[in-house]
């Protein structure tokens, strides 16, 4: 009984823990990022993904597609999902708690004393030299996710579209991303008609296959060395 008490202890404390990571996590990210939204991409991911390994790259990448597509802050939609895969409802909450706080204080304490903030050339000239980096924050984000993503010459035209709707034409991301959604289903539809109406011999094989993935088929002495090991137990 001792073990099994110890063991749910130890079960019990993980979790506490985890929540606190979470939430201080957030915190230091919503608390340390300025210009908010995609500014905070760069440190999210290296949080969530590089160290603390929690979510993997192309797993972030869905994510933030899915939290642009969902109403709310987009920041706030990427901890809930990243509190709610760790630890389900509880997760998320920490981690929503961790990402608004900072800025709610902040802002709570600014707007007391906004005038005074106002009137100060120093904040003033401050302000001034951070807009350019707030661009530069929210640059490393589209290039690390295009890269993610598997973005090449035959396929840029797609981001490069997409940005033009929503800047020239004021198109919502919202039905941007429902329309990227329905193509991508169309297409893969298409493709594998095509591939399932090609004669057996015009189909890709499994080595083919196997190849794309980054994985050889036929590496050397790996069909060797099995049939003799086969023929020895025989």
């Amino acid at each position: 009984m001792s073990r099994e008490r110890n063991a749910e202890f130890g079960v019990f404390r993980g979790s506490i823990n985890l929540y606190g990571q979470l939430f201080l996590t957030f915190t230091k990210i919503g608390a340390f990022t300025i210009g908010g939204g995609y500014a905070m991409l760069p440190l999210i991911e290296k949080e969530v993904v590089e160290r603390k390994k929690w979510v993997e790259a192309k797993e972030f990448l869905d994510m933030v597609a899915l939290s642009q597509s969902l109403p709310g802050i987009f920041t706030v939609n990427l901890s809930i999902l990243t509190g709610y895969k760790l630890k389900k409802t509880l997760g998320g909450v920490a981690a929503t708690l961790g990402t608004i706080l900072p800025s709610f204080l902040i802002i709570l304490l600014i707007a007391a004393f906004f005038r005074h903030f106002n009137e100060n050339i120093y904040v003033v000239k401050a302000f001034k030299a951070i807009r350019p980096t707030v661009v530069a924050l929210i640059a490393v984000p589209v290039f690390k996710a295009a890269k993610e993503a598997g973005v090449n010459l035959k396929t840029v035209i797609i981001p490069i579209a997409t940005a033009f709707l929503i800047w020239h034409f004021g198109v919502s991301p919202i039905y941007v991303v429902i329309a990227a959604a329905v193509g991508g289903i169309c297409f893969m539809k298409f493709r594998d008609r095509n591939v399932l109406a090609k004669p057996l011999g015009a189909r890709p094989s499994s080595p083919q296959i196997l190849k794309k993935c980054g994985q050889d088929a036929r590496a050397p002495g790996k069909t060797e060395g099995f049939t003799r090991t086969s023929r020895r137990k025989k």
